[in-house]
């Protein structure tokens, strides 16, 4: 959303080494406001904006979607979890734009024991009728689809549930992907298919730590949560009729960040000039099959655990989970031991790098090997980029360090409903405010 790392724009916490971004209910922060979303530039560009499904930028009203350049919402400020007890912590909300209309679990149903909900049917059906509305009014517009139904608890309608061989989870993908296509015939049913660019992507690998409740890496080592390829390597498809010629492969460097700088580039907005943007407009990529030479930066928490140039990849810290995580029955790597390499403790490796060559082994499995004149070349050309870099860097202010109960949507701005706004807990830290 802001075409930048969460290191620049703050969305981390700086409360343990190299700490993965975790927003649940009782987190203080969200995306702060001087940070700018590319739906707010849109908008003011004339541009009818809608997000559908989960945000995950902050829970509390100056965090929500329309304070940042969503005209429309309808989904949840948080991942599906749940149920609670709506005493010590409450329900997940849902919101239509600026208010709740209920809650998850409540008024949403998600049965945990026999995997269904409708939800995906109603994020469908609310995506046809914006497409449709702003097409008839002959608006420019955003559409954002960021449904979570492959996000445990995993859960599926009833004419999806049992029709997959892959269990709940392929129960699951069937209907995104019907969605999808649903969503794709809206498109092109309103005759603005040729005036609409498509993208389809992932915000993170598959999470191989829920086992048959998760996606497959393929090759890829380990999953969601590492900066190891598994983790931080999706499935990304673009369409355009007429711009993008249909069954190219690009061998194009990217990632979400990019979304900022294309989406700009393509509606002719100037991107901002006072910040760091770290991504980059994909679109002689897309349109010409021309890549741009880019680096990567894998960071997790407030540590930059690896770069990548080129196809080299360099681990500066190596980390899976730990070892006290993992005998629970958390494992990131299910199946994928490499010495040194899926570590359960936290090394630092920037006085000897593990650097792999991806082209020839997408999987790290193989590291090349110190003093080597393939480990020299890689060197040169990933030092420098690191050094500009840091030399660069200014942290944004963490936002998620401090959790407060008090925080938690019990009575959140816009609650029309009595029976739908809880009481306030009695408040658990005394530096934080009150949220009313």
């Amino acid at each position: 959303m802001s075409g930048r790392l969460p290191i620049h724009n703050g969305f981390y916490t700086t409360s343990a080494h190299a700490r993965n971004g975790y927003t649940p209910q009782d987190i203080v922060g969200g995306i702060p406001d001087k940070e700018i979303l590319f739906p707010e530039l849109l908008q003011k560009a004339g541009y009818k904006n809608k997000i559908i499904g989960k945000w995950h930028l902050g829970q509390q009203e100056q965090y929500l979607p329309h304070k940042h350049g969503f005209d429309e919402w309808f989904g949840a400020p948080n991942c599906h979890f749940g149920p609670y007890n709506d005493k010590r912590k409450p329900n997940i909300p849902m919101y239509r734009d600026d208010h709740m209309i209920g809650r998850l679990y409540e008024d949403f149903v998600i049965n945990k024991t026999s995997g269904y909900s409708n939800l995906t049917q109603i994020y469908i059906e609310e995506a046809t009728n914006f497409i449709n509305e702003q097409s008839t009014a002959a608006n420019p517009f955003l559409f954002y689809w960021a449904v979570d139904a492959t996000h445990g608890p995993v859960y599926a309608s009833h004419d999806f549930l049992g029709t997959s061989q892959r269990g709940l989870y392929g129960d699951a993908v069937r209907e995104l992907d019907y969605g999808v296509g649903v969503i794709l015939a809206a498109i092109k049913s309103a005759g603005v298919e040729e005036n609409t660019l498509v993208m389809f992507s992932s915000d993170n690998g598959g999470a191989t730590y829920a086992k048959e409740q998760g996606g497959s890496n393929g090759p890829f080592l380990c999953g969601k949560e590492t900066t190891y390829e598994g983790g931080m390597r999706e499935p990304t498809i673009a369409q355009w009729p007429g711009r993008i010629q249909a069954g190219t492969i690009s061998h194009q460097l990217g990632n979400l960040m990019d979304w900022f700088s294309t989406s700009l580039d393509l509606a002719g907005i100037e991107l901002p000039q006072d910040r760091i943007i770290d991504g980059i407009s994909l679109a002689p990529a897309l349109f010409n099959n021309t890549p741009v030479d880019r680096p990567i930066f894998y960071y997790r928490g407030n540590e930059m655990m690896a770069v990548r140039v080129g196809m080299y990849k360099a681990h500066y810290w190596t980390w899976t989970n730990s070892l006290a995580e993992f005998q629970k029955g958390t494992d990131f790597c299910p199946g994928e031991d490499i010495a040194n390499v899926t570590t359960h403790d936290q090394v630092n490796n920037t006085l000897a790098l593990i650097v792999f060559d991806l082209g020839k082994d997408p999987g790290e499995k193989y590291r090349l090997r110190l003093h080597t004149a393939q480990y020299k070349a890689a060197m040169a050309a990933i030092q420098p980029v690191v050094d500009d870099h840091k030399s660069k860097l200014v942290p944004g202010e963490p936002q998620l360090n401090k959790c407060d109960p008090a925080v938690q949507n019990w009575a959140p701005p816009g609650c029309k409903e009595l029976n739908k706004c809880l009481p306030i807990p009695p408040h658990a830290e005394t530096d934080c405010v009150w949220v009313h």
